[in-house]
Order: C-alpha cells, then sequence, then structure tokens
C-alpha cells in the first residue's frame, strides 16, 4: 500500500510541477481538456477490445492524468481538490454498498443493481434513467437504458420473448419499406429494430458495442487485405469487378 500511495504522490507533485512551469498545461482549462479526455477515453476502450495488457496500462496512465488535471484546475478556483474527489467517490461507494457496510443482504448481482437504483432515486434522482449520458453514443446508451430499466424489474421474462419482439419489429419496418413509406417512419422502424437487437444481445450476455466493434475491426481487415492484393496485381479498386473483389475477400476470409 506505501508503494502505491508514494506512486500517487509522485504523480501529484509531477502534476503541480507541470502546472507552473510548462506553458501548455499552464493553459489548459476543464473546457479544452474535455475533448482530449473523450479521446483518451476511446483508445484506453480500444486497447481493452484488442486485449493489449501494455497498452490498457499506459491509457489508463492517460485517463488518471486527466483526473488530476481537473482536480488542480479545480483546486485552483477553490471548487475542489483530488482530495475531495476522492474522499466524494469513497463516501458514495460506502453508501451504495449496504450489503458490504451495513447490514442488507444481497443473493446476487442483480439485486446489487437494484439496490444500486433504489439508492440513486433516494438521493434525490428524478428517474432511473436519469444517471444515463445524454451525449453517450446511441449503441452504448440503448443498453445502459435497458440495464437500468431492468434494475427497477421493468424487463421481459426471457430471451423468447425479446427474440419474438424483434421478428416484430423487423416485420414493421420491412412493411414500412415494402409500401414505401416516409424516411422518417422506416427510421423509426429501424431503431426500434436496432433496439430490440441490442435488447436480446443483453439476454444472451452480449455487449452489442463490442460485437459490433469486433466486427468492424473484422471487415477493415479484411478489406485493406483486398486493397494491398490488388494493388499487387497492379489493380485499383474502382476498376475491379465485384466479382474480381470477391476473389481477395474469400480469402481475406480464411486468414
Amino acid at each position: 500500500m506505501q508503494e502505491k500511495l508514494k506512486a500517487f504522490e509522485r504523480l501529484l507533485i509531477i502534476m503541480d510541477e507541470l502546472r507552473e512551469k510548462c506553458p501548455w498545461d499552464k493553459k489548459q482549462t476543464i473546457e479544452s481538456l474535455r475533448h482530449l479526455t473523450i479521446e483518451e477515453t476511446y483508445e484506453l476502450a480500444d486497447a481493452i477490445i484488442e486485449k493489449d495488457m501494455v497498452n490498457i496500462k499506459k491509457e489508463l496512465g492517460d485517463v488518471l492524468l486527466h483526473i488530476v488535471f481537473y482536480a488542480r484546475i479545480a483546486s485552483e478556483t477553490g471548487n475542489f481538490d483530488i482530495a475531495d474527489v476522492i474522499n466524494s467517490l469513497c463516501e458514495k461507494l460506502i453508501h451504495r454498498h449496504p450489503h458490504i457496510y451495513g447490514d442488507v443482504v444481497v443473493e446476487n448481482e442483480q439485486q446489487v443493481k437494484e439496490n444500486w437504483e433504489k439508492l440513486k432515486l433516494k438521493e434525490g434522482n428524478k428517474s432511473v434513467l436519469g444517471g444515463v449520458p445524454t451525449s453517450l453514443p446511441s449503441l452504448v446508451k440503448a443498453s445502459r437504458i435497458q440495464e437500468k430499466a431492468r434494475a427497477v424489474g421493468f424487463d421481459w421474462d426471457n430471451s423468447e420473448q425479446v427474440w419474438g419482439k424483434v421478428e416484430e419489429e423487423m416485420a414493421e419496418f420491412k412493411h414500412e419499406v415494402d409500401t414505401k413509406a416516409s424516411k422518417e417512419k422506416m427510421e423509426g422502424e429501424f431503431g426500434d429494430v436496432l433496439f430490440s437487437l441490442i435488447n436480446y444481445a443483453r439476454f444472451l450476455e452480449i455487449n452489442p458495442e463490442d460485437a459490433l466493434e469486433k466486427t468492424n475491426k473484422k471487415f477493415i481487415k479484411r478489406f485493406q487485405y483486398l486493397e494491398s492484393e490488388a494493388a499487387k496485381s497492379g489493380k485499383q479498386l474502382s476498376d475491379m469487378t465485384l466479382a474480381e473483389m470477391d476473389v481477395y475477400w474469400n480469402k481475406a476470409k480464411e486468414l
């Protein structure tokens, strides 16, 4: 523990020195760091998807730096400092885990989630869904909305029911397409299809964001192989037929 505290103290000292002496660090504000923090978070997410422990460690360091940076800036205006951030977090964790720090008994993970959401409502949240950030990517947001609704009992009983909903939404979407409905109506039904598929993935314990990102990476890898092999043959993709490209694509699938 002492070694960890010493490492954290070292980071705080370095942050103070950078803020006082480095022209770039001196110029930063909470607002100017925001987009950089988002970028660092996505880089961490990429490393996690790749199971790259070396880069996970590196990106965690970058995210930690941003947390310390925000706290240092806020301390200059007297709003809060890193101790306030940590102590506030500790108090919240203790309050939200009465089964560890109190006399509440839980039998499984789901009960922990249910208690968590009930406590948040008691703390003043007006809606169970109020804690879902509006700026979240839609795919992630849909997952979080469904998880939070489930925590208070608003959910399907089994995966068969959910799959039935998927089929129902797909039929409604297809009907709008076949009848040449307005783009707005087709868009609405397509959104319902995606939402129901995400719900089904949840019942199968599949993270839809991870699943789609893995498919994205797979497509990129195969498409870049297609580009590379076409170039070796002196061809441009724009000049090739789909049948010609499929030859390389099928080879890429075998790799």
